[in-house]
């Protein structure tokens, strides 16, 4: 299964650390543009210069873990296509050069089912992906959370406990799973 992963969800680093730890066990093919890149870095300028090093770096590991996810397409592709914000019409023609299966992204409204449909494509939230996931492979997902709570405890001095740090994160189903 291939997906793309907007923007939203790059950004906050527990979702995108808890997709990509279960990605890189073979739970899906984690897909992005550039410029879906560039959104996620710019985002994260805004907690200054070393936050964007921070995702620059990131990002560059995730090109070397999976080279063939970064996807580019003619520019015409975009010129054919409609969503209600015209500003997320890269991340559909995204899903639409990789033969992606679905995207991932907080955004429902920006994103509707049946326009999605007619590419063939779906969408769905990253709570609702990891749970599923959880569901059919619950040592994977609890593994993988428990590297990103470690990760989290280190790198923040805190001392949190996984459901406060996956609801923080935007993954109340998934924190209520493993808490």
């Amino acid at each position: 299964m291939k997906v793309v992963l907007d923007a939203c969800v790059l950004y906050p680093t527990v979702m995108r650390e808890m997709l990509l730890g279960v990605a890189a066990h073979g739970a899906f093919t984690p897909l992005w543009s550039p410029r879906l890149l560039a959104e996620w870095q710019h985002t994260a300028a805004r907690h200054g210069p070393d936050a964007r090093a921070q995702a620059e770096g990131e990002a560059a590991l995730m090109a070397a873990r999976w080279p063939r996810g970064c996807i580019t397409y003619p520019s015409g592709l975009e010129a054919r296509l409609y969503l209600p914000d015209p500003a997320d019409i890269h991340v559909l023609a995204a899903a639409i050069a990789g033969h992606a299966d679905g995207i991932l992204t907080l955004n429902a409204r920006d994103f509707p089912r049946n326009i999605l449909a007619e590419e063939g494509l779906w969408r769905a939230d990253p709570d609702a992906v990891l749970h599923g996931i959880w569901q059919a492979q619950p040592v994977l997902v609890a593994g993988v959370a428990a590297e990103v709570l470690t990760k989290a405890r280190r790198l923040s001095d805190h001392d949190w406990q996984m459901r406060p740090l996956l609801k923080k994160a935007r993954l109340p189903r998934l924190a209520k799973a493993l808490g």
